[in-house]
């Protein structure tokens, strides 16, 4: 095991290495079709339009009827060949950051067959960056989740898998914006249990993220308990979570995935307003304009469109970090700002080789939440790139999720095994 400290990391943080780490980190770029999927229920209807392209099952109803965050809102069972289980499409009531009610999307997923005594567990997983369009929203293309949903379905979990707000649904992405992706993460949960009375569900469930999604289940860990004090959390894993969002703009402005600044801007904006969150002071008129083509396209077509820019600094007007309402912004939406120890276990993941998110990072937020008394374990896969390091590390991670509802004492005593082996570090509470 390796010695905790930070120096080693610091250094590795410097300079560019420092943030390839995005404000929100990308979990692919591929981007997602807007071709509806075959649906075997008529969709709901509503008053208000779909976003363009979308089913009618996006429409959402206006007015929003009353609801609590949670609950359910409408519901599509769909066929969806690839799922080894039973599909619905939901939409459920959560509330945003400033308070707002609003209807988010997203997909539940059961396994066949009849549940064990308690109801099935659930795993809800929270996606990495797709972009922040409409379009972008992963529950168009439920297909796509199979890879990941399959080997939990198999082991008896029940998934849930949430849009977030404003994909899909009114109104623009709150990207990198922690609580929002932390309320949509946990509400969806809440709404798979009114989803059918033959659904038997238990009130255990895990966070599973990676990317952006490794960011929103370090927010679902700082919020859930409250948040949610009916729903059991009995853990957080975060793959490559987003940290340190203090460094990331310097290195961004030459990385492929420059346009993650533009993203950030946007989403921060959306989720606190205008004023909290200003744009002309962090974006040239360029830069606003830019904003059209992060509303628009998925992450493809946003590389594409910021490849085309031969100096993206035309597009900042300053760092964000230097402005003092964002850089306020910064640091509430940074996992390693946390200041108390949560109950759930958290295990991080991390790719050796991460060209997104530097591995260093990771080593610094695990100091960072040692010193506060989480119980915390980082795992970090050798030779492995952002998106690789998902499969190779599955089976230790599948193993460390069932010792979590089997009730086993936290950091677990199971050593991941790969290959490739992983470097391992544990943090008991102090």
């Amino acid at each position: 095991m390796p010695t905790r400290g930070t120096t080693w990391a610091v250094r590795a943080l410097g300079a560019a290495v420092a943030l390839t780490l995005v404000a929100g980190a990308c979990s692919s770029d591929d981007d997602a079709s807007s071709d509806p999927p075959t649906t075997t229920t008529a969709a709901v209807p509503s008053t208000l339009a779909p976003p363009e392209g979308l089913p009618a099952f996006y429409g959402v109803p206006d007015p929003l009827p009353a609801g609590e965050p949670g609950d359910l809102i409408a519901a599509e069972q769909i066929e969806v060949p690839e799922v080894e289980g039973t599909t619905w499409r939901v939409m459920y009531h959560s509330e945003s950051t400033l308070g707002d009610d609003i209807a988010v999307t997203g997909l539940v997923m059961a396994p066949e067959g009849p549940a064990p005594d308690g109801g099935w567990p659930i795993i809800t997983w929270a996606h990495g960056t797709t972009g922040i369009a409409d379009e972008c929203a992963p529950s168009l293309e439920p297909g796509d989740l199979a890879p990941l949903a399959n080997p939990l379905l198999a082991r008896g979990y029940a998934v849930t898998a949430t849009d977030y707000e404003g994909m899909g649904t009114p109104g623009r992405h709150p990207y990198i914006a922690g609580e929002s992706e932390a309320r949509g993460t946990i509400d969806i949960v809440r709404a798979a249990d009114e989803l059918d009375a033959d659904l038997e569900l238990s009130d255990r469930y895990l966070v599973w993220g990676h990317s952006q999604g490794g960011h929103a289940a370090m927010f679902t860990l700082d919020i859930g308990e409250q948040w949610a004090p009916e729903l059991d959390q009995v853990g957080v894993v975060a793959g490559a979570p987003p940290s340190q969002l203090l460094l990331i703009n310097a290195a961004l402005q030459t990385s492929p995935f420059r346009y993650y600044i533009a993203m950030a801007a946007a989403g921060l904006n959306a989720a606190y307003g205008d004023e909290a969150a200003p744009l002309d002071e962090v974006l040239t008129p360029e830069g606003l304009e830019f904003l059209d083509t992060v509303d628009d396209g998925c992450t493809a077509e946003l590389r594409e469109a910021a490849a085309d820019i031969e100096d993206f600094s035309t597009l900042q007007l300053a760092d964000p970090a230097d402005v003092p309402a964002w850089n306020e912004l910064l640091v509430a939406n940074d996992p390693g700002s946390f200041d108390t120890a949560r109950d759930a276990p958290l295990l991080i993941i991390h790719g050796g080789e991460d060209e997104q998110i530097p591995v260093a990072s990771s080593a610094l937020l695990f100091d960072q939440l040692c010193a506060i008394g989480q119980v915390v374990q980082r795992w970090v896969y050798p030779d492995q790139t952002h998106a690789g390091v998902i499969l190779p590390s599955s089976g230790d991670m599948l193993r460390w999720i069932d010792d979590r509802f089997a009730g086993e004492p936290a950091p677990d005593p199971y050593q991941p095994v790969g290959p490739p082996v992983p470097e391992t570090q544990s943090c008991p509470p102090v």
